[in-house]
């Protein structure tokens, strides 16, 4: 007898899968309401254990999305966007008592398989392992609205449903997997009408649950590690005459940087013009940056070698670079030591970015998995704009790396009090590297000013003025720190302040148009 493949497969969600969930989400829901993928890839990151999808014959066919947290929380009146942190489970807490289940969704062409029912057992078997006391849920009551001139209260409605004289699919099958009703939440999610924006409260109480938890399992940071060390490179600007100066210049930092065994490097904006140096013609500021964009090949290769044959993950600064429809990108390119390569573009280029050199604004902000988790790019003015980081950190980043390029003090001062705000109001770290030296022949490159620095949250377990290392001024030098993703994590459930936690969804969110 030949052996087979199993059909269907219910596994843990990766977060290569967040774009065919997205279209899932999109076919089952439609585009206005669907999940992205950025909500997606933060559900992963942020809780990579309770986030499942359903494959049948390799094509993914059902999501289903949880977090844990507080038993204050989970039963007290709330709405879908608060608890859920908008969608990107950022309210999971590590510490918590409850499995809450935030989404459960099927392909309608595949309804007869019993997906939900196997999600729901999934989910029963994720609170046993975790010994939390039950799961927790906002549940769709879609028979309400056709009935509500007969039940103008909810809670009658429930109560019927209840007392078996009126039926509701979806709570009845709710009720038929073992959860009980504990009441009428309002406001819970705006946009379901069938319900009338209201969901039941429900509660699976675990009958394994023990009394006192001896030892908590760890949840949802199992790929991460506790201790990262990073490096930021002062890179000084100077006239060359060969590409292979420039190509050694960059290679003796991150040589210098593998040899302290830094798991990252990260160089600063726009470093790549000193290329521009090389010939002895002086172009206009446009004409440089389509000079410049001819390197992009030859750049990426040859930094795509180092990190590889180094062993180390290197944030490339940022390049200009010509897009297919003849547009000029300030990118960024990321370098990861496993041989992969990520871009992420300026979203905000400055006045003079776009006067000078025509430089375009970018789309989108992911976040970039790497063997140390999650990561975000901001290159330079778009350090400035919080709704940026916040995204970034929706998605579980810890470390948001800011190369940049600013001319004189005030222009790096903004720079350095901005991405010190960000790792104070997202509580993760920020490490900033910026270019120094003068290069007299190409326009609009003329003088620089930086200092450096890796940047921490404003707390107990860091550094005591929120500085974790900086390098001396209009210095080419590097500095190097340890960051521990444990305190990290303890500071964001537990710390004097809780920023990232205690947002008020219920006031305020930004969208995201595209991610």
């Amino acid at each position: 007898m030949t052996d087979t493949q199993a059909k269907l497969v219910i596994r843990e969600a990766k977060p290569a899968d967040a774009r065919a969930i997205a279209a899932l989400s999109t076919k089952v829901y439609g585009k206005a309401t669907a999940f992205s993928g950025a909500q997606i890839r933060g559900q992963i990151n942020n809780f990579p254990e309770g986030q499942f999808v359903a494959e049948y014959e390799g094509v993914i066919v059902g999501h289903c999305a949880t977090q844990i947290v507080g038993a204050d929380l989970a039963f007290a009146a709330h709405s879908w966007e608060e608890i859920t942190g908008g969608g990107f489970a950022t309210r999971h807490d590590p510490d918590g008592d409850i499995l809450y289940g935030m989404e459960v969704c099927v392909d309608p062409d595949y309804r007869r398989l019993r997906i939900g029912q196997r999600f729901y057992r999934r989910r029963q078997e994720l609170c046993q392992y975790f010994e939390l006391k039950g799961i927790v849920f906002g549940g769709r009551m879609p028979g309400y609205k056709r009935r509500q001139k007969q039940f103008p209260n909810p809670e009658d409605y429930l109560a019927a449903v209840l007392d078996k004289q009126v039926r509701d699919p979806v709570i009845n099958f709710q009720l038929m997997q073992g959860f009980e009703a504990r009441g009428v939440l309002r406001g819970y999610d705006p946009t379901d009408r069938d319900s009338g924006g209201l969901a039941v409260l429900m509660f699976w109480p675990n009958p394994l649950a023990p009394e006192q938890v001896p030892g908590r399992k760890a949840r949802g940071q199992k790929r991460l590690p506790s201790s990262v060390r990073v490096a930021t490179v002062q890179f000084q600007m100077r006239r060359i005459a060969r590409i292979d100066e420039f190509e050694e210049q960059v290679e003796y930092f991150v040589d210098v940087a593998a040899d302290y065994s830094a798991d990252f490097v990260t160089f600063p904006e726009l470093f790549t013009l000193e290329l521009l140096s090389i010939g002895e013609e002086k172009l206009a500021p446009d004409q440089a940056i389509e000079r410049v964009a001819d390197y992009t090949d030859r750049f990426c290769a040859f930094m795509e070698k180092l990190a590889v044959s180094y062993n180390i993950n290197i944030i490339g600064g940022s390049h200009p670079t010509r897009m297919d429809n003849g547009d000029i990108r300030n990118i960024s390119y990321i370098f990861l030591r496993d041989g992969g390569v990520y871009t992420q573009e300026k979203l905000h280029p400055t006045p003079s970015e776009r006067r000078w050199w025509n430089i375009k604004g970018g789309y989108g902000a992911n976040v970039i998995p790497t063997d140390c988790g999650p990561i975000g790019v901001m290159i330079c003015y778009d350090s400035e704009f919080p709704e940026m980081a916040r995204h970034l950190v929706n998605q579980g980043a810890m470390m948001l790396f800011v190369p940049f390029c600013t001319d004189e003090r005030r222009g790096y001062l903004r720079v350095r009090y901005c991405c010190q705000a960000r790792a104070v109001e997202n509580q993760c770290y920020v490490i900033t590297s910026g270019v120094v030296g003068n290069i007299p022949n190409v326009e609009n490159m003329d003088i620089h000013y930086a200092e450096s620095a890796i940047l921490t949250p404003s707390d107990f377990p860091f550094a005591r003025d929120g500085v974790a290392a900086d390098t001396a001024p209009n210095t080419e030098t590097i500095a190097i720190a340890d960051l521990s993703l444990d305190d990290l994590l303890t500071s964001r459930q537990s710390g004097a302040v809780q920023n990232l936690r205690d947002r008020r969804f219920d006031l305020y969110r930004v969208q995201w148009r595209k991610g």
